[in-house]
């Protein structure tokens, strides 16, 4: 590989480039800002690496599909996405969020680690392979989707529409992150997820708050469902919540023992003084990554402007979201919530359901995982940090396991990446560092 990693050094400014250029191109899919031309793009990337593109229109966005078909054994595909998150709170950027900008060794810009940077690592290290050797040693596939960040509500539409489009010996998954310590994190997996969104109602308007004394209250209502739902240690009180969460294998037990997790490091970094429930050491990490959560997402009622108010709220409305392990089935859950809201007297409050994915796994023996933590251990000379799952949700179920697909994630961002938040970046040194390390995966993967 030794003339592959020379290319990619020759050519880095090259590669820089062309992820500035993607970052610079706004493409919110939570505002429909800048997804065709964003889905353009990425389409002129894969043509350039001779890449037979589609753009699979969807009731939503389309997906960017590529294919490399060489008349090779194996086939790989990649999961990526080509949205980003809104960029607010402007005011807290450092510069501008889509003029991408180098300090300090790191590459500022919205979407740059979530989902850019890994998306033009894999890009680049195809052109780069392909630009030594001529020809690649499997076949790819490029699976690019607009959606992701509103929680793929299309994505089940292209599956079902292209069942051969999706087939492959296995995928590697769209993001992931080197540890505080500089280790190479590949997870095999991700959450599920239930996403709610609960309403009260009172009376038809807002009215004074000296109506309080015989009008009810609908923030009241809710606050008062709410906390049915979960206690102070952190459990979920809906009956039958966890009857189908696994207890840990023997395998599992030892991968979370050897999972590296600087706790202190973390929680400076949070500014935090400690986990829920004081949490620490293997507790910790197990629930991070083993156990379901009861999350409010956000809760809005009322006057919450500046100065005072004296009104009575005549609706009040929370999100929540479940993040789901094992075999927990979205639809399962929301009828168990409803049915716990009901046997509580809050039947009236209504429960709409937002989305719901169930988690995906990949075993720990697939040749798969094999291959690509040997080749991290050899390109990285350390171990990497192998994961069961990511704490966060994807489609990766409906897109891989439900069809015996193997999966697993790793990519350019580093543990203070900031996905979602003001000044995300990346390393400039891990996404050239990426890029040769994902050609290493194509040589080990045939």
């Amino acid at each position: 590989m030794k003339e592959v990693y020379q290319y990619i050094e020759d050519h880095k400014e090259m590669y820089v480039k062309w992820l500035f250029d993607l970052c610079e191109q706004p493409s919110v899919a939570a505002q429909n800002r800048g997804i065709k031309e964003t889905a353009e793009m990425v389409e002129h990337h894969l043509k350039n690496l001779g890449a037979e593109v589609e753009l699979v229109a969807t009731e939503g966005n389309p997906v960017v599909y590529g294919e490399i078909q060489n008349g090779k054994e194996k086939t790989l595909s990649f999961y990526n996405h080509y949205d980003v998150q809104p960029e607010d709170p402007i005011d807290q950027w450092l510069s501008d969020p889509f003029t991408p900008e180098i300090r300090d060794g790191k590459i500022y810009a919205r979407g740059v680690a979530d989902n850019k940077g890994t998306l033009l690592s894999r890009i680049c290290a195809v052109h780069a392979y392909q630009a030594v050797y001529g020809t690649l040693p499997i076949n790819l596939k490029f699976l690019v989707e607009g959606e992701e960040e509103i929680g793929s509500p299309h994505l089940e539409e292209f599956i079902i529409n292209n069942p051969k489009k999706i087939q492959a010996d296995g995928c590697i998954w769209e993001n992931g992150f080197k540890t505080l310590d500089g280790r190479l994190q590949i997870t095999l997996g991700c959450k599920g997820m239930l996403y709610v969104e609960l309403r009260a109602k009172g009376a038809n308007i807002d009215l004074h708050s000296a109506k309080a004394a015989i009008v009810e209250n609908p923030a009241w209502r809710l606050v008062w469902a709410l906390s049915t739902l979960k206690n102070t240690k952190e459990e979920v009180l809906i009956e039958g919540f966890y009857d189908k969460v696994k207890p840990l294998t023997k395998e599992e037990r030892k991968l979370t023992e050897e999972m590296e997790l600087d706790e202190a490091a973390d929680l400076d970094n949070l500014g935090l003084k400690n986990y829920v429930n004081n949490l620490t050491g293997f507790p910790l990490k197990e629930k991070l990554i083993f156990q379901p959560t009861c999350t409010i997402c956000g809760i809005e009622s009322g006057y919450t402007a500046e100065g005072s108010k004296t009104v009575l709220p005549s609706t009040a409305k929370v999100k929540l979201d479940f993040r789901l392990v094992s075999e927990q089935d979205p639809e399962e859950i929301y009828d168990l919530l409803v049915k716990h809201l009901d046997k509580h007297g809050f039947s009236d409050i209504e429960v709409i359901k937002l989305k719901g994915q169930r988690a995906g796994t990949t075993e720990l023996t697939d040749p798969l995982v094999e291959k690509v933590v040997s080749t991290a251990q050899q390109f990285y000379d350390q171990k990497p940090q192998v994961l069961r799952s990511q704490a966060g949700t994807g489609p990766m179920y409906n897109l891989c396991q439900k069809f015996g697909i193997p999966s697993l994630g790793f990519g350019v961002g580093n543990a203070t990446s900031q996905n979602h938040a003001p000044n995300e970046n990346i390393n400039l040194t891990d996404y050239i560092e990426g890029i040769k390390f994902m050609a290493s995966v194509l040589r080990s993967y045939a």
